[in-house]
């Protein structure tokens, strides 16, 4: 028996010796899915037949010489808030338009679809890509794979579980305030939220359209550079790119070393009363594997760390209560319980409280750039603490170990990798934040990092017997 590839990387360079197949391959993740899917709550729908489709046709392409790139036949999932040609997009929700692009493939969708991904379903989100969990409205409650008592992060629940268990290879995720980069800390994977405005958002669901991202979770960050090099570039349908933006070959940027690169760490973000008591020691190990790597290290502090936070909260809630209102006074009902308390409750904020935001967000910009004329990259942990329990979790209390919504406000490129486990072994993660557009030197750090650790290769115990073709 073969062993499904942990990694995208892995498995093409299978593809193309002749080892193995994209068929076999997307069969094997579906029989993943079969065994653990009911457990963990990761897929909405999935799309079996038309994968398939797809993934014998990424074998014949193959076969007669016609190489598309390193997505070529992999198998990827999307989030249930981008839209896909083959079935509706809910956001997880009783309240939603079923004509929104209806039949249509959402850019990145279309992007991956264009180099020979195979688009496996939709995964499970958050209601709205907010909130918390609530079973009530007959919807999977997703669930994490390194313990199906805990939750798997959110918004891009299903994406994280899943490339954690092994169900693909691939994700698309949105993040908002995190909603990449904290499924990815506490499913033990990698996940990218790239520079605002790199990567387009049209057929996206919005949650706070000044702070929205798309983007890549994978095992390993090498993967995240290949889906990000296709995801990334001008597209006119998204208002919030600028003219002429263009992505690159993120891939290439990766050269194993950060010789010359400057770290800025955060320290004042490790030792609260909420870390788990392996975190400083992780945290400091991580520090010096950058430092083996090249790096010169300095420490750093971020500037308007709370307000900024503040700022975040404000600007996502009344962004999404502005895209909500209608449908809130209508059928406020239909909506879950945690949704009508998250972005019902901006209601709440003033038209002063938002501009005060903004403001803050531009003040935080303008000195965090001053910071980044000193250091070329800013690390601290991604959250505090490993995935919390289902049973009793909630609103506050998974934003108080959570450092990843500042990197939102100021939309500067932000990538957490796994850097070791909680004393009750669940995964904790780096986060690794550069200057805007230097998406390629945070990856890079990103996959120096791996290249020295084994983390992001971790499995969870359930996928042990699982994980076989």
């Amino acid at each position: 028996m073969t062993e499904i590839p942990k990694t995208m990387t892995e498995a093409a360079a299978l593809l193309r010796a002749g080892e193995l197949t994209s068929e076999a391959l997307t069969e094997a993740c579906f029989a993943v899915a079969d065994r653990l899917d009911a457990e963990l709550g990761t897929y909405i729908a999935r799309y079996d037949e038309t994968a398939l489709a797809a993934a014998k046709l990424a074998d014949e392409e193959l076969a007669a010489g016609i190489d598309k790139g390193p997505l070529h036949g992999m198998p990827i999932g999307i989030k249930d808030i981008i839209a896909c040609q083959e079935g509706q997009t809910t956001g997880q929700s009783l309240v939603f338009d079923p004509a929104f692009w209806a039949g249509e493939d959402a850019p990145v969708v279309a992007r991956l679809r264009a180099a020979g991904a195979v688009i496996t379903g939709k995964l499970t989100t958050m209601e709205y890509a907010c909130g918390l969990p609530d079973p009530s409205k007959g919807y999977p409650t997703p669930r994490n794979p390194w313990d199906s008592s805990t939750w798997p992060g959110g918004s891009s629940s299903g994406s994280g579980s899943g490339v954690a268990a092994g169900m693909f290879l691939g994700a698309l995720g949105t993040d908002t305030g995190g909603s990449i980069r904290m499924p990815a800390a506490f499913c033990g994977i990698t996940g990218m939220k790239q520079t605002y405005g790199l990567v387009p958002k049209a057929g996206c669901l919005p949650l706070g359209v000044t702070l929205d991202h798309i983007g890549p979770m994978t095992r390993s960050t090498a993967d995240a550079a290949a889906m990000l090099s296709v995801l990334a570039g001008y597209d006119g349908r998204d208002p919030s790119m600028p003219p002429g933006i263009a992505g690159a070959d993120y891939l290439a940027a990766l050269s194993g070393d950060l010789a010359g690169v400057t770290v800025g760490v955060v320290r004042s973000l490790v030792g609260g009363p909420l870390d788990d008591a392996n975190l400083a020691g992780l945290f400091d190990d991580a520090v010096a594997v950058l430092s083996a790597a090249g790096a010169t290290v300095v420490d750093v502090e971020l500037p308007l760390w709370d307000e900024v936070g503040t700022a975040c909260l404000v600007t996502a809630m009344t962004e999404a209560f502005a895209f909500h209102e209608p449908w809130m006074k209508t059928r406020w009902e239909d909506y879950g319980a945690p949704t009508r308390a998250s972005i019902g409750g901006a209601v709440l904020y003033t038209a002063a409280d938002y501009a005060q935001a903004q403001k803050v967000r531009r003040v935080a910009m303008a000195k965090v750039a001053e910071l980044y004329q000193e250091v070329d990259l800013i690390v601290h942990p991604t959250a505090c603490a490993g995935a919390p329990a289902l049973d009793g979790i909630e609103w506050d209390s998974f934003w108080k170990i959570l450092y990843t919504g500042y990197w939102n406000c100021t939309g500067t490129p932000s990538l957490s990798v796994p850097m070791g486990f909680t004393t009750t072994g669940l995964p904790l993660g780096l986060l690794i934040n550069g200057k805007p557009l230097d998406d390629a030197l945070v990856l890079r750090a990103g996959d120096a990092f791996q290249r020295s650790t084994t983390f992001h290769l971790e499995l969870p115990p359930m996928l042990h017997a699982a994980a076989a073709l």
